[in-house]
């Protein structure tokens, strides 16, 4: 839920150069497009559900890309699909269960549905045949991001998870309950949503959302993946926008604590959509941290 904001290269330099401090920033070279640029769908079947997924590039190194609270590869990462380097890269966006076009079934939130869309999400990749693979995980997908790295490091290459968060607060169960009326969502994020789902299914979605999000309060420390984070060894690039309204800034900072090999970054005017806002700076930064 995001709005405008300032951007440029200027600030994803002063970015990049955090990464890689004996190296100036070289954008990522694009030869002509020889290669394939379509973007194909599909569904497979995995854990007895029929998952819906789209992928793009034929390059060596394998991205999954995990989509956010009722999420799709096709409303969530657009910018990503058309315009990162499909000659390095091959980009796999799936649906988990009950979102997008992975529907039936129903979408509901067991207090496991973060593990669920993790076993989901890596089981899908194996019957693909991909033996090892990045991960982009936005909110949501962030949360399922971190829980597969840890889950199954032997299978993760590199990761970059932003608008997540590896507990609830009281403060967040707040703010989770002020985006539970899809009415007051603002029409550029409310319309594609409406479109995909149409408004009844939206709305209830919505609101099992915020009660299935917000039953982790009631855990030790609200914790939704907080023991799962020391045991991630693949290098891990946070992202955070700084004017995030539905996450705050304590979770990437406990995150990035929590996690040996990783690195912080802050989009300065970025908020909770970051990589839709500044998809430009977004992916070649995203380029830069995986290569």
């Amino acid at each position: 839920m995001a709005g405008p904001g300032g951007g440029g290269l200027r600030p994803l330099r002063r970015l990049v150069s955090q990464l890689s401090h004996s190296a100036p920033w070289v954008a990522p070279h694009r030869p002509a497009a020889f290669y394939s640029t379509a973007i194909t769908s599909a569904k497979v079947e995995v854990n007895g559900v029929h998952l819906h997924y789209q992928q793009t590039g034929e390059g060596n190194h394998v991205i999954l890309l995990l989509p956010g609270m009722l999420g799709s590869g096709e409303t969530d990462f657009g910018p990503q699909l058309k315009s990162l380097n499909k000659q390095l890269f091959t980009l796999v966006a799936w649906d988990p269960r009950g979102y997008g076009k992975s529907i039936p079934p129903a979408r509901d939130f067991p207090l496991d549905f973060f593990e669920r869309d993790a076993k989901d999400a890596i089981d899908l990749m194996q019957t693909l045949k991909f033996k090892k693979f990045s991960l982009l995980g936005w909110s949501d997908g962030g949360i399922t991001a971190l829980i597969a790295a840890a889950k199954y490091p032997d299978l993760i290459h590199k990761m970059v998870v932003w608008g997540a968060n590896a507990n609830v607060t009281e403060e967040d169960v707040k703010l989770y309950n002020g985006i539970r009326d899809i009415s007051k969502w603002s029409e550029k994020t409310r319309k594609p949503m409406e479109a995909m789902y149409g408004l009844e299914y939206l709305s209830k979605t919505c609101s099992a959302w915020v009660d299935g999000i917000s039953q982790f309060i009631h855990r030790p420390d609200g914790s939704i993946c907080q023991s799962s984070l020391p045991h991630i060894k693949c290098p891990t690039l946070i992202i955070h926008g700084a004017k995030d309204p539905l996450v705050p800034r304590f979770h990437p900072e406990y995150i990035h604590k929590h996690i040996a090999n990783s690195r912080l970054l802050f989009f300065p005017e970025g908020k909770h959509n970051l990589h839709l806002r500044f998809a430009e700076e977004f992916n070649e930064l995203v380029e830069n941290f995986l290569l």
